[in-house]
């Protein structure tokens, strides 16, 4: 399985967790809930449909009161198997490389609320790594090319550079409250940190249950 679509196998078993939903309530949740995905559309999302139910996951069940389709055919609604909601706990438990990617950081953010408070740590310890590692590279970069290139490059470079200085100190403020043992926006949790902008551009959802 790819790895965009192991994100998006993350992210259909976390909202069904939820509650059960039909397909197109699913998407309207990923592109609303979940901005990462907004570049999904059916066609990624019903194929991994069909995928889930074969590996047990997730399950065809009738829709409340009958539910049609303007077409008038039925709609179909998808709930959590106990198996699926196994597997969606071992991919929580996740905290390698791949969860603080620029693909996979944000839907596994959004499924704080259900993750082990050891895990979350090791995901936002890895991401700001992985940021500073690119924090590195950046300056660098501008400024090996400072003289050779026209003022909008610049700006372009400049601004690339402090999108991630804000998310490193957006991190480093999660951080602090993850070893605090307090929620994200407390002020019990205010750190040194002053940014706010997190990674990609969609709301992060809270799924404590």
């Amino acid at each position: 399985m790819s790895r965009r679509s192991g994100v998006l196998e993350l992210a259909v078993l976390g909202l069904l967790h939820q509650s059960p939903m039909h397909g197109y309530e699913l998407r309207k949740r990923l592109n609303s809930v979940l901005g990462s995905f907004r570049a999904f559309s059916y066609g990624s999302l019903y194929p991994c449909l069909k995928d889930l139910p074969v590996l047990g996951w997730i399950a065809e069940v009738p829709p409340p009161g009958g539910a049609r389709l303007s077409s008038g055919r039925s709609k179909i609604v998808y709930r959590l198997t106990a198996d699926g909601k196994e597997r969606f706990q071992d991919l929580l438990a996740e905290a390698g490389p791949t969860s603080w990617d620029d693909e996979t950081f944000g839907v596994h953010l959004a499924f704080f609320g259900q993750t082990d408070a050891e895990v979350r740590l090791r995901i936002l310890e890895g991401r700001r790594s992985r940021l500073e590692e690119r924090l590195d590279a950046l300056r660098q970069a501008l400024s090996r090319t400072r003289e050779r290139v026209d003022a909008y490059t610049l700006e372009l470079q400049r601004h690339g550079l402090e999108s991630v200085e804000r998310e490193v100190r957006w991190l480093n403020e999660l951080i602090d409250t993850e070893r605090h043992g307090v929620a994200p926006g407390t002020n019990a949790g205010r750190g040194t940190a002053h940014g706010t902008t997190h990674a990609g551009d969609g709301n992060v959802l809270d799924d404590k249950e």
